[in-house]
């Protein structure tokens, strides 16, 4: 091969006449960013203006019901509610999950089609049928199947509206506490629980070090996304003569026909509960996602931890 002239190999880099200086160069301007800050300051503003001027709102009767003894046993009852099916949900949850990862055909195909069926209906479906079971079975009854009856009871006597409100709220979300189980303890890397094993750790050891950490960091957001839901999911109760938050709300405007003030009452306690289960949500993942890069809002407020941490240890380091 002949070889090429000097002039075409060597190709010169034109250089600029004044260096370029990175730390002064400024980001592109994006218009449409601004013109759609400005509609929606705009927007936001006449929301403010409608909440803030309108009298309908009747915001002295918001302030009047906030705190008054019918709302209270509503909240209370909501609480509960939440707390007795999330235990379901929980317990249940995991059982489906290690049943459906089973190796076991027969337990892996029910916890299948128990998540089919409770995922597929909707949750308004079930409580109504619990609240009704009555109908299909008018007596519940314990003995030798196919043989003599030792007890029974009558079905309504027994499934009251609180106990339908809990097995339909806590069934269905066992379902769904199962799905997010799964999918959390799959998203380990199996290589990681092979070499734990070949390192004589026991199954046990392995899932509560190795396994249960990691897939924890994929469990607890989907957990309590379902948490807020079932908090609010609480509001079908009051179809079925559940005494919670919006059925509490509801017996007070049948009377006075403040309907919108008192909806703002129940919307304002259920913004609450759901503040505080955002709050803890928050730490529960900054424990467990310590390592991994945050983005978005979680920035501003972990890096405001983190700055009071390391001022604490610098104080310590000073002081010693």
């Amino acid at each position: 091969m002949a070889n090429l002239p000097s002039n075409q190999t060597d190709i010169e880099l034109p250089h600029p006449q004044h260096p370029v200086d990175v730390a002064r160069a400024l980001p592109p301007r994006r218009p449409a960013t601004w013109v759609l800050s400005i509609i929606t300051v705009v927007v936001a503003a006449q929301i403010v203006n409608l909440v803030l001027t309108n009298p309908n709102f009747e915001w002295n009767v918001v302030g009047q019901y906030l705190n008054s003894e019918t709302v209270l046993q509503g909240v209370v009852m909501t609480l509960f509610l939440t707390v007795t099916a999330l235990t379901i949900g929980l317990v249940l949850g995991g059982v489906l999950a290690v049943c459906k990862l089973s190796d076991n055909a027969l337990l892996s195909a029910l916890a299948s089609s128990y998540i089919w069926l409770f995922r597929g209906t909707p949750q308004l479906v079930q409580l109504i049928f619990w609240f009704n079971i009555g109908l299909l079975v008018p007596v519940l009854s314990i003995g030798i199947p196919f043989g003599p009856t030792f007890a029974f009871i009558e079905s309504n006597t027994l499934v009251t509206p609180l106990l339908a409100a809990i097995l339909g709220l806590g069934l269905h979300d066992a379902a769904y506490q199962a799905e997010i189980y799964r999918a959390g303890l799959i998203s380990v890397d199996v290589g990681q629980l092979e070499a734990a094993q070949a390192l004589g750790m026991k199954p046990v050891r392995v899932f509560f070090r190795i396994q249960l950490p990691q897939a924890m960091r994929f469990i607890v957001p989907p957990t309590f996304n379902s948490i807020i839901a079932l908090v609010k999911g609480t509001s079908l109760v009051s179809v079925i003569g559940g005494a919670e938050l919006l059925f509490s709300v509801k017996q007070i405007y049948s009377q006075t026909y403040q309907t919108v003030p008192l909806l703002i009452v129940a919307s304002i306690w259920y913004l609450f509960i759901t503040t505080v289960l955002n709050g803890v949500q928050f730490f529960i993942e900054r424990h467990y996602g310590r390592g991994s890069s945050r983005n978005g809002s979680s920035v501003i407020v972990a890096s405001f931890f983190d700055r009071r941490a390391a001022k604490r240890n610098r104080d310590r380091g000073l002081q010693s």
